[in-house]
């Protein structure tokens, strides 16, 4: 492992010349797994993406194509901030990758207004990236460019603002997640105010003898579900009060389902409809963390000591996770994935799956009716061919099973013979 970490810059390096060439766009998240130990340097308490609170967290970044591949990893102490590490992300693009050029695809807690200014002071690098709430809500008010918008049955539009110089802000109305931001927020609301309601009746009855741990256990109910801006409440005495503050519940779902992506990508480049593809396939990246942390590599917890093994085990999860998406790719016919999903009119729909990719669903079978497998089920089967060693009499027989028709496809499909020996 130590010498593999030595091996890191050089690797990284050659695979953005690879798939990361000059003028290219560039897709980085980060994620985050627990720790088992005190020991080590990198770990810290931090947000756990993983919902392991109380442990300590080591945290990691992502830096792949726009189709997923990855092509760096970084390690960061456990209480990074997002825009942190992408500000050192950004120092390694330039100095150790020795990219000139670059389009740096990240969510808003990324990419944030101080990297945007970093990224400014970068010549040829621009962003894609979104605004947050309170910066689409100042776009929506006293009229503003955003509701007119985005007014009638719109669901894509492209605006301009001054507080936005150089960039283009690309408007997206989704009704679906409309409902469901509305359904969300609703069952946040009333899970509070049941809470709340609780407090009430138990000041009415006269149990707290003082009036100040009314405020106290209030106070902890706001906070849970993270709808405390929606709620007014009072203490008079030993008298507990609540309402829900319909003025603004009214003004946060005015713009539910409504998010606007803002970039540097000249429209000649790439219009409106492919900005929102291309922030969308930070999916992609969220599908390679899936990759290393549940699916396939299962790296949490983590247990080094040494801060350089760290970086060294995730380098590894890197490089497989690199495989893991070209087997994927080469076994989709084989597999139940959509190898052909159609390019929508309207980039802010949710995505279908072909044609070809329901007809394999309801068939379970590929074209020429060999049965249809997921991933990891069949690397599972290919993993019962076996190579034997016979000894007989003297005489040393390598052999291997009789591939079936499913193994003998995976191989064609690999572009390479069953191999019988190793060497």
């Amino acid at each position: 492992m130590d010498w593999l970490l030595g091996q890191k810059d050089a690797i990284e390096k050659k695979l953005a010349r690879r798939h990361l060439p000059d003028g290219s766009t560039a897709m980085y998240d980060l994620s985050s797994s627990w720790m088992e130990g005190t020991n080590c340097e990198l770990a810290a308490f931090g947000y756990s993406r993983d919902a392991k609170r109380g442990r300590l967290q080591i945290e990691y970044g992502l830096l792949t194509d726009p189709a997923g591949r990855p092509a760096g990893i970084d390690v960061f102490r456990g209480n990074t901030a997002d825009s942190t590490a992408c500000k050192e992300v950004l120092g390694k693009i330039r100095e150790k990758l020795g990219l000139k050029s670059l389009v740096l695809v990240g969510d808003r807690g990324m990419v944030t207004k101080t990297r945007i200014e970093d990224l400014r002071g970068m010549e040829g690098f621009g962003w894609v990236t979104s605004l947050r709430a309170p910066d689409v809500a100042a776009l929506a008010a006293d009229d503003g460019p955003l509701q007119l918008s985005l007014s009638g049955e719109v669901n894509l539009a492209e605006i301009s603002h001054p507080d936005y110089p150089g960039e283009r802000l690309v408007c997206c109305r989704n009704p679906d997640l409309k409902i469901a931001r509305a359904a969300k927020r609703e069952r946040l609301l009333a899970a509070t105010g049941a809470d709340l309601e609780k407090i009430r009746k138990w000041a009415a009855a006269g149990k707290p003898k003082d009036p100040g741990k009314i405020g106290a256990r209030a106070g902890k109910v706001i906070g849970k579900h993270k709808v405390g801006k929606h709620f007014i409440w009072e203490i008079a005495g030993r008298d507990f009060s609540y309402r829900r503050d319909e003025e603004k519940i009214a003004a946060e779902a005015a713009l539910d389902g409504i998010y606007v992506i803002r970039t540097t990508v000249s429209p000649d480049i790439q219009d409106a409809a492919a900005t929102v593809r291309t922030y969308k396939n930070l999916k992609y990246v969220e599908r390679d963390f899936k990759t290393i942390k549940i699916d396939d590599l299962d790296v949490r917890p983590i247990r080094h000591w040494l801060a350089g093994r760290v970086e060294a085990h995730m380098l590894i999860c890197m490089l497989a996770a690199y495989v893991t998406w070209h087997l994927k790719k080469a076994f989709a016919p084989l597999t139940f994935t959509d190898e052909n999903i159609p390019a929508l009119a309207d980039p802010v729909a949710p995505a279908k799956r072909s044609p070809d990719a329901l007809r394999k669903d309801a068939a379970k079978k590929t074209r020429d009716k060999l049965p249809l497998y997921r991933y990891r089920d069949l690397l599972g089967h290919l993993a019962t061919l076996t190579r034997q060693t016979i000894n007989f009499q003297g005489q040393r027989i390598e052999k291997i099973t009789t591939p079936t028709p499913v193994q003998a496809r995976a191989f064609e499909l690999l572009g390479t013979p069953v191999p019988v020996s190793l060497t």
